[in-house]
């Protein structure tokens, strides 16, 4: 492997240099990425790259300083990530779609063991009939030792309810076949040998490096309290952490620490988050890292079972290296890639060399190896090789306060040359995908795509976002088409002060939930959209908390954790906030994607606002992406979303008015 060595000119040469430029087309945004996730063996000599072609992914293996590249052919599937057993085998997680019966598809996450010379040895828990029926298979530690073992939790066939038949009270267990097994599994055989059975109750568990059992959660199944309990090296019963507290709670806890037989727990308090660790032994609790506004993420190292950095929330900032040999590495290297991402995603045990992923608002992601004994680092590949050399808007931050007094923050992106252009430019706003999540200040495909063809992309955080503190996400519950609707238009308010975009002119675009906020600002808000596309969106709130039922149980935590989110509302107050109930509102023109395969907000949610929005008299575009599920992971598909969406605001939103 061709080795070059650092300076300042390779952070400049990330970055596209001309500014008269044809838009890429939409197939160089919709790809799958070349490199999708990428892994060092501990001994830091094979790296494994998993990713491909935009039609076919593979699994490539590149060794230290050799020139052969064994690669093995996925074929057509979902890629999740690669990791290590061992130095002589990896285990990649891929993702594949069934039919199940004469209707239902589903997409089924399984683990292939492989060795350095591309080959196949096995598929981890094959032959486990009961938990061939999971459809998340993940692998959440490797075993240390001469033969590494992968801890996984799979199901086993439960004996019953629990309780007598002879009363007319509900019994745990009366809705569900199965129970949680925690399985060891030998990743050579992919053979597994249970570890400990859970019961209608067991939420999950960690281990230690020898696969010994040291945490279990807890959720009951009637009362949808959480628990959490440990169980210290040398010890032989369970003793509580958290007790019987509020589903909520588990939120708190965020692993289990090998080196130093102890738990992880995030404390929140006043909008202050303060990771603490607390000893299994005698309970002693010790803070961790220095305390954040907002919230906090660790960055874990997988090999040693422990933390070693602290990821900000909220508005980010610098990591917080608790490992002082990652924290060297991660200086040199922030001053390499001068104002970009800079994240060492995987290293060798003794930390000599990382793999490193390199990206920005306006830099697609790119990989390379940081050899820290030799000062080198080589380059491994590009995400989205097709946009080398082009050159993306910049990205801004937008600190503004809602009507109720909030403090809000938006992303606003502009177009290549914007400052050539001048202001007013026409602008589409693009709510996240998910109440609870949060956007990241870092290249993202979608609004570069958007941004390219001329468009400002405004991404508000609005209320409900993760990663800005316990009150502030408290604050988007039941308030999809209330106060989020309004931090909506508060944002775009905020970027016409600006002076760089005209509120005259907006589209809102949105996937998932960002579709359903998409949809009720165009119903609830008419006034404000020039026209509104959703994509695998939800439109049919009271639809939504029947499939949920059905989906879940009607007294399931999956169902309950559903209903804290979107609020305990009224039929009135669905049907006020439903967009298929207030179709008639609409007057800008609609677009309507959904994925034939769509599991998470089934496409009938989309026909369901075509038929309503038809029989106002408004019909809109309605398009079914064939074999796409919800996160649209074929590039095909992708790109047809994107060649769609990019015609629709053309024709709706032109960039010169």
């Amino acid at each position: 492997m061709k080795l070059l060595f650092m300076g300042a000119a390779l952070a400049v040469a990330l970055n596209g240099v001309s500014l008269a430029q044809t838009p890429p087309p939409a197939s160089a945004f919709g790809r799958q990425p070349s490199v999708y996730d990428a892994a060092i063996s501990p001994n830091g000599q094979t790296i494994a790259i998993l990713g491909g072609t935009p039609e076919v992914r593979t699994l490539s293996f590149a060794k230290i300083d050799q020139p052969d590249l064994p690669l093995l052919g996925l074929g057509d599937v979902e890629p999740e990530d690669v990791i290590w057993a061992g130095n002589d085998h990896a285990i990649v997680r891929i993702a594949k779609w069934d039919q199940v019966g004469s209707k239902a598809s589903y997409r089924f996450e399984r683990n292939l063991t492989v060795d350095t010379k591309a080959h196949v040895v096995t598929q981890l828990l094959q032959g486990d009939m009961a938990s061939q029926a999971l459809v998340r298979q993940r692998v959440f530690q490797i075993t240390e030792g001469p033969a590494p073992q992968a801890m996984m939790i799979g199901v086993r066939v439960s004996s019953g309810p629990e309780g007598s038949n002879n009363t007319h009270l509900k019994r745990k267990g009366e809705e569900r076949i199965f129970v949680p097994a925690l399985i060891r599994v030998d990743p050579l055989t992919g053979k597994g040998a249970l570890v400990e059975l859970g019961d209608f109750d067991t939420a999950g568990w960690d281990v230690d490096l020898s696969g010994e059992v040291r945490v279990r959660e807890d959720v009951d199944e009637l009362t949808h309290k959480y628990a959490l309990y440990g169980r210290a090296k040398g010890g032989s019963q369970w003793t509580p952490i958290l007790p019987s507290q509020d589903l909520s709670a588990r939120a708190s806890f965020r692993g289990y620490s090998a080196p130093d037989d102890a738990v992880y727990l995030l404390h929140d308090e006043g909008g202050v988050a303060q990771m603490t660790r607390r000893r299994l032994s005698d309970g002693e609790v010790r803070p961790v890292g220095a305390p954040v506004r907002g919230s906090v993420a660790l960055v874990w190292d997988r090999a040693k079972a422990t933390a070693v950095g602290l990821v900000p929330g909220g508005q980010g900032g610098a990591t917080e290296w608790l490992d002082p040999d990652l924290g060297a590495a991660a200086a040199t290297l922030s001053k390499v890639f001068k104002g970009l991402n800079a994240d060492p995603v995987s290293w060798s045990v003794d930390r000599s060399r990382l793999l490193v992923r390199v990206s920005g608002g306006a830099t697609p992601p790119q990989w390379y190896l940081f050899d820290r004994t030799k000062k080198e680092i080589s380059p491994l590949g590009e995400s989205y090789p097709e946009l080398k050399g082009v050159t993306f808007g910049l990205t801004k931050v937008l600190n503004y306060k809602a009507r109720d007094g909030l403090d809000m923050l938006a992303y606003l992106t502009l177009p290549p040359g914007a400052k050539d252009v001048g202001a007013h430019l026409p602008l589409v706003v693009l709510p996240r995908g998910a109440p609870g999540g949060q956007d990241a200040d870092d290249f993202d495909w979608l609004t570069q795509y958007i941004a390219t063809r001329g468009y400002a992309v405004l991404r508000p955080q609005f209320r409900g976002a993760a990663g800005f503190g316990s009150a502030f996400e408290k604050a988007g519950h039941g308030e999809w088409g209330g106060k989020v609707q309004t931090d909506l238009l508060d944002a775009i308010a905020a970027a016409a002060a600006t002076g760089e975009i005209d509120p005259a002119r907006v589209c809102i675009v949105g996937r998932s939930f960002g579709g359903y906020e998409a949809l009720a600002g165009a119903a609830l808000h008419p006034e404000a959209y020039r026209c509104a596309v959703s994509i695998g969106g939800l439109v049919d709130i009271g639809q939504l908390n029947n499939q949920a039922v059905h989906g879940y149980g009607a007294d399931s935590v999956g169902l309950g954790a559903w209903l804290r989110a979107i609020g305990e509302a009224s039929l009135a107050q669905v049907k006020a906030t439903s967009p298929v109930d207030q179709a008639a509102n609409i007057r800008a023109p609609i677009l309507l994607m959904h994925g034939e395969h769509d599991t998470v907000a089934p496409p009938a949610q989309s026909k369901a606002m075509a038929e309503a929005l038809k029989a106002s008299g408004r019909p809109a575009e309605y398009i079914v992406l064939p074999g796409a599920d919800h996160y649209l992971m074929q590039s095909a598909t992708r790109t047809q979303m994107l060649e769609t969406l990019g015609a629709f605001l053309a024709k709706n939103l032109p960039v010169t008015p």
